[in-house]
């Protein structure tokens, strides 16, 4: 194959200055949007345990609720923009975001606050934005191409992991909401700085989902449905144990997360490394183990800050590898004019995992035992890591 030929060579093929420009821009709303969910993780439960009607099963769902409206409009809207263009239905997508996060600014009940999340969910643009970046790019530059739109997100999950917690200090977590608000926003006018000549995908014919659900895609639309549902669930257990069990007031805790982060890039860069040398299914399963091992310290070994540090370097470790590798691995997998709709199924499994681990979440924190969630958590690794011992991707 003559691409293969290219991407053998000593050096690696340039990407040119319109595709540069398209991923950057891609790249940084995938950011600023994901930034407003982010910011939100590490306090979100915490603040919703103070509103009124609040209940351990509706703190849950109130983390996770964005994730079912995500689910639920990723693959039409990935189909719609395969007809009618990336860039309308991004911008659409932005604004039901800032509508969402304005909902849940002004709301005080933990009702409303759900109504804001679906609302923020509705903006269902990640598979239209790796789409965008697919149709802009060539297939020698493809994959580097998404890995920058990957490292980004990490970028953006990374700094708001620090920022998030020390708006919701000072100015309280509907300033978070706000903040999501206004970036939407802002992603929505970068649009305009996308350059005129980006290749508009092949109006389809019919609305062509089939291709999407082929036996090798469906598989990684499963893996991305447990890791989310993993992090989630995570999230909706882990300031309780910080705050309530181990004392660590939330102005603080972004430096236990800010120091994971930053050691876990010793075991994720590696694996991204090993991983574009060979790809091969063996990666992925020591990034699950990682991640299994992880909730296992957090489980049984969460008596004090430094066991639980060490526990989150290894889940983040190999959480970010497979945050950037399973969706490399799909645009590569997927048919060209329906890649649109296979992202779509993709970004649904991504996000449907979200909502489930809020109800996993909100369902065993409900004893306030944050373990529990844990152990549960550990379960859902165990059996990713049995099932993908039997396939090679």
């Amino acid at each position: 194959m003559p691409a293969m030929k290219i991407l053998s060579g000593d050096a690696p093929l340039a990407m040119l200055a319109a595709e540069k420009r398209t991923v950057g821009i891609a790249a940084l709303i995938a950011m600023l949007r994901m930034f407003g969910l982010f910011a939100l993780l590490p306090v979100l439960s915490l603040y919703a345990a103070t509103l009124q009607g609040a209940t351990p099963m509706l703190i849950g769902l109130a983390v996770g609720a964005y994730g079912l409206t995500q689910a639920s409009l990723q693959i039409p809207l990935g189909m719609l923009s395969d007809r009618i263009g990336r860039v309308p239905v991004i911008a659409a997508g932005l604004v039901l975001f800032a509508l969402g996060s304005s909902v849940a600014a002004l709301a005080d009940n933990i009702g409303a606050v759900i109504i804001g999340r679906l609302l923020q969910g509705a903006g269902a643009i990640s598979a239209t934005l790796a789409a965008l970046i697919a149709d802009a790019t060539r297939e020698q530059v493809r994959t580097r191409s998404m890995a920058v739109f990957g490292i980004g997100i990490g970028l953006s999950f990374l700094v708001a992991l620090i920022i998030g917690p020390a708006i919701a200090a000072y100015a309280g977590v509907p300033a978070v909401f706000w903040l999501a608000a206004l970036l939407a926003v802002a992603s929505a006018v970068m649009l305009r700085l996308l350059p005129a000549a980006v290749p508009r995908p092949a109006a389809a014919h019919a609305w062509r989902l089939r291709p999407a659900l082929r036996a090798d895609l469906l598989r990684l639309d499963c893996y991305v449905f447990v890791l989310h549902a993993m992090l989630t669930a995570t999230f909706v257990a882990l300031p309780f144990l910080l705050t309530n069990t181990l004392q660590v007031p939330v102005t603080a805790q972004w430096k236990i997360y800010i120091g994971a982060l930053l050691l876990s890039l010793l075991g994720t860069v590696p694996l991204v490394l090993r991983d574009e040398r060979q790809g091969k299914a063996v990666i992925l399963r020591i990034a699950v183990a990682l991640v299994m091992a992880g909730l296992l310290m957090l489980s049984f070994m969460a008596f004090a800050v430094t066991p639980v540090f060490i526990a989150l370097v290894l889940f983040f470790a190999g959480f970010n590898f497979l945050e950037a590798g399973l969706p490399s691995r799909l645009s590569m997998l997927a048919d060209n004019d329906a890649r649109g709709a296979s992202l779509g199924v993709f970004s649904s499994a991504q996000f449907l995992g979200a909502f489930a681990g809020g109800l996993i979440g909100g369902r065993f924190l409900g004893a306030e035992r944050p373990a529990d969630v844990f152990i549960v958590c550990a379960l859902l690794a165990a059996i990713w890591l049995a099932a993908s011992g039997t396939s090679r991707s």
